[in-house]
């Protein structure tokens, strides 16, 4: 297990790396091509400065690794796709990944091919004159240049969209998108019209070049590469009608140069490879006699089924059911978290890359993220957010986050808080609830329980979390009479501020409830909701209609071993709960201490 979590984070890190490589290696390019709008100068200036850094050993190493690694990577990413309903912008990114070789080995040939394989150098003169001149060839680069530019953005655009800082600058990057591809168009044109490419007196060159007769060379003709050629340009004179002429004798020489052998070569290769990969998927996909599917219930009410192997996200998107996935199931974000409600204990343990997502937004044991997750047995989930939502919930901890628990919840309440805010000063009625916010806070600290939330003059804690519900409802208990303590003693501090004793009331109830992170994004908090967790509220409000200060459910003392036979048993109806409440009535949290004992 642990060999697989460092491949799958290498092979993360080496998607990314050489995406970025190739990326750098896109924009320099494009923009060494812009320089055009310049002059045809300044375009070859930069290109040779440019090409001596890449065509170094170390920018050598780069760009070719990064290109392999890059493409066979993507082959292993479809190869392991077990289904291709996927969002839109993914289905682009991997079409547009593909169509790029086979429009780019031509250039490839006619470029890298004649400087390594003929040891003849390009320039931007020779270039543009095989590619301007021939209608065919113009449009083929610019259908080039919109799809690896497309392909680029995209990639770079959902790598970057997860950090804070792209969508503050992404509003002025986007007229860089636009821009960029239309400075190239008017940069390529502009240098054909430098070099009087589409003058009616042009010439065809020996190499498949076309050149104005009025037009003197700066270049070497004998330093220029054939581009037309490979393509089987009408314009050039050194293709026709299957004949290639480029300096070889017909008589002699082989039916392919070597530009042509490396541009077929591409392409047949990555036509293999490409074939190689989709037949083993269907090899793969093809039910055996042992195969078996598993059933996850959805809470749609659908039963969707998959195959061990299968990623609960990709058997989501195989139901066609819309399932939220910023980062496109790459595990780079949160978004498809879901709960799993029956069959947690079944699934593998999460992978590296898997957890360390899932501690950053501290997701409870039974959450796992739909894109990392494959189980073997039938499961049930909950998605945790929506199907349709923005960046900024890809690393919140916002929203219902959490696992079904037993656990004990304490309603406090500050009684008269409304009738002291009509006496006093806004600013002395707050000194007062901040004592009385620090003394239920240290009380809590001090009997293990957990301040979940406060409203106004109240608080929310939460017993038994870490120590177990039965020891949760004696820590309560104990909890209660901590607060009474300390309310006594701060009603003698304030016995000069105040003009009637402060008083509190407590409502204490325990059960199932939904446990974990929840609330604004801004300021999530760790508590519980559900219907239990209502009825200590409501519990908490019947002090007032029985005049005393702790009122405590009968299902509370059951979970302990506390004799609480000294105090009487009465049944109170709760709204929004049909059947009545048992619950004792304690008049002072004092009077339970021996209880405890």
């Amino acid at each position: 297990m642990a060999q697989i979590n460092r491949l799958t984070l290498l092979e993360r890190r080496l998607r990314i790396t050489t995406g970025l490589i190739m990326a750098t290696y896109v924009i320099v390019h494009l923009s060494n091509h812009t320089l055009g709008l310049i002059s045809l100068g300044a375009m070859e200036s930069m290109r040779e400065v440019v090409t001596t850094f890449w065509r170094s050993w170390l920018g050598g190493l780069l760009i070719y690794t990064s290109i392999l690694t890059h493409f066979s990577l993507g082959l292993i990413s479809l190869y392991r796709r077990t289904t291709l309903r996927i969002p839109a912008w993914e289905l682009s990114q991997l079409i547009l990944g593909l169509s790029i070789i086979p429009l780019l080995a031509g250039h490839v040939a006619a470029t890298w091919g004649s400087r390594v394989l003929m040891n003849k150098d390009v320039n931007y003169e020779s270039i543009l004159s095989g590619i301007l001149t021939d209608p065919w060839l113009s449009t083929r680069q610019f259908i080039l240049l919109i799809i690896v530019w497309s392909h680029v953005l995209i990639g770079l655009h959902f790598f970057f969209r997860l950090k804070s800082w792209y969508r503050k600058s992404s509003f002025y990057l986007y007229p860089l998108v636009i821009v960029i591809p239309l400075l190239v168009v008017f940069s390529l044109a502009r240098a054909g019209v430098e070099l009087n490419l589409w003058q009616p007196q042009a010439t065809t060159s020996g190499y498949g070049l076309t050149y104005p007769n009025d037009y003197e060379s700066s270049y070497d003709s004998e330093n220029t590469s054939g581009y037309s050629d490979i393509y089987g340009s009408n314009n050039s004179s050194g293709y026709n009608n299957g004949s290639y002429s480029d300096n070889y004798d017909s008589s002699t020489s082989p039916s392919w140069t070597p530009r042509e052998l490396l541009h077929n070569g591409i392409l047949i290769t990555f036509y293999s490879l490409l074939f190689i990969t989709l037949m083993a998927r269907l090899i793969r996909d093809r039910p055996g006699p042992e195969s078996g599917s598993i059933l996850i219930k959805h809470p749609s009410g659908k039963i969707l089924k998959g195959t061990p192997g299968q990623s609960i996200l990709e058997i989501i998107r195989q139901n066609s059911i819309p399932h939220a996935s910023i980062c496109g199931g790459r595990g780079r974000c949160t978004t498809c978290r879901v709960r799993i409600d029956a069959g947690n204990n079944e699934l593998q343990q999460p992978t590296a890359l898997e957890q360390d997502a899932l501690d950053r937004i501290a997701a409870a044991p039974n959450v796992r993220l739909a894109c990392q997750t494959r189980p073997q047995q039938d499961i049930k989930i909950t998605p945790l957010l929506p199907p349709q939502l923005g960046i900024e919930n890809t690393t919140q901890m916002g929203g219902v986050n959490g696992d079904e628990r037993e656990v004990l919840a304490m309603f406090v309440d500050l009684r008269g808080s409304t009738k002291m805010g009509e006496q006093r000063l806004p600013y002395d009625v707050l000194f007062i609830l901040n004592r009385f916010f620090l003394e239920m806070s240290d009380a809590l600290q001090a009997s293990h329980g957990h301040y979940a939330q406060f409203a106004g003059d109240g608080l929310m804690a939460l017993y038994g979390l870490d120590r177990g519900i039965s020891q949760g409802c004696r820590d309560a208990l104990r909890g209660a009479i901590d607060m009474q303590v300390r309310i006594n003693k701060l009603n003698q501090e304030l016995v000069d501020e105040l003009k009637e004793p402060l008083r509190i009331g407590i409502g204490i109830h325990c059960g199932e409830a939904i446990v974990g992170t929840m609330g604004p994004p801004s300021s999530p908090n760790y508590s519980a909701i559900g219907d239990n967790i209502n009825a200590a509220a409501r519990l908490e409000g019947q002090t007032k209609t029985l005049n005393c200060t702790l009122v405590v459910s009968t299902a509370v003392i059951e979970h302990t071993d506390i004799d609480f036979s000294r105090f009487p048993t009465q049944q109170v109806t709760l709204r929004g709960k049909e059947k009545a409440v048992q619950v004792y009535a304690v008049n002072n949290p004092l009077d339970i201490l021996d209880c405890l004992n």
